[in-house]
C-alpha cells in the first residue's frame, strides 16, 4: 500500500515538475537553434546570379509544369496533353520541388541580377542588370515576398501532382505565369507601359 501511495505521489510530482522544467529549457533550445542557423548562414556563399538561377532552375522547371497539361488542335483533331504515367507525374513533382528550392536561392542576400558585363536584351524597356540589382536591394522585402508567392505555388503543384489533378495543375500553371510577370514588372521593366494602359491611351 505504501508503495502505491509513494508511486502516486511521485507521478503527481513529475506531472507538475516536468512541464515547468520543459518550459524553462525550451527558450534556450530555440535560442541555440537560431544561433546555429545564423552561423550556418554566414558560411553560405553566393556563386551565381538571379539570371543564372532563372535560366538553370526556375524557368526550365516552370516549362515542365506549363507543358504538362494542355490542348493541341491540328488537322487531325483535338489532342489533350496530361501526365499519363506515375513517372510523368513524378517529373511534375520534381519540377515543383526545384521551383520551391529555387525560390529559396533567389532570396539569398548578396546575389546580383546578372553576371558582369551582361546587357539588357531590350534596352530602353528593360533595365540594365546593375539597375535591377539596385532596385532589388532597395525593395528587398517586396522581392522576397514575390519569391515566396512563387514558392507557395510550387507547393500547390506538389499537392496537385500527388493527387494527379490535371485541372488544378492547369490552373496553378496560369498563376505561376502571373507571379513571374508581377516580379518582372516590378524589377525588370518597372517603367514599361502595360497592355491595359496602352489600350486606354489608344481610346483617347
Amino acid at each position: 500500500m505504501r508503495r502505491q501511495i509513494t508511486a502516486a505521489l511521485c507521478s503527481a510530482v513529475l506531472g507538475v515538475v516536468a512541464p515547468s522544467s520543459f518550459a524553462v529549457a525550451q527558450p534556450k533550445t530555440a535560442k541555440a537553434d537560431r544561433a546555429a542557423e545564423a552561423q550556418a548562414a554566414q558560411g553560405r556563399k553566393v556563386y551565381s546570379t538571379i539570371k543564372d538561377l532563372m535560366e538553370s532552375i526556375v524557368d526550365p522547371s516552370a516549362d515542365v509544369i506549363w507543358g504538362a497539361v494542355g490542348t493541341v488542335v491540328d488537322q487531325e483533331g483535338v489532342h489533350e496533353t496530361f501526365p499519363k504515367t506515375q513517372e510523368e507525374w513524378l517529373n511534375v513533382r520534381r519540377a515543383a520541388i526545384r521551383i520551391i528550392e529555387g525560390a529559396n536561392l533567389l532570396m539569398m542576400p548578396g546575389r546580383e541580377a546578372a553576371p558582369p558585363g551582361t546587357k539588357s536584351e531590350a534596352p530602353g524597356i528593360e533595365l540594365e542588370p546593375p539597375q535591377i540589382t539596385a532596385l532589388m536591394r532597395k525593395n528587398r522585402k517586396s522581392f522576397d515576398a514575390l519569391a515566396r508567392s512563387l514558392q507557395a505555388l510550387g507547393s500547390e503543384v506538389v499537392r496537385a501532382s500527388e493527387a494527379q489533378d490535371t485541372a488544378a495543375l492547369l490552373e496553378i500553371g496560369g498563376r505561376i505565369q502571373d507571379a513571374c510577370e508581377r516580379c518582372h514588372q516590378a524589377f525588370w521593366y518597372p517603367g514599361a507601359k502595360q497592355p491595359s494602359t496602352i489600350r486606354e491611351q489608344q481610346r483617347k
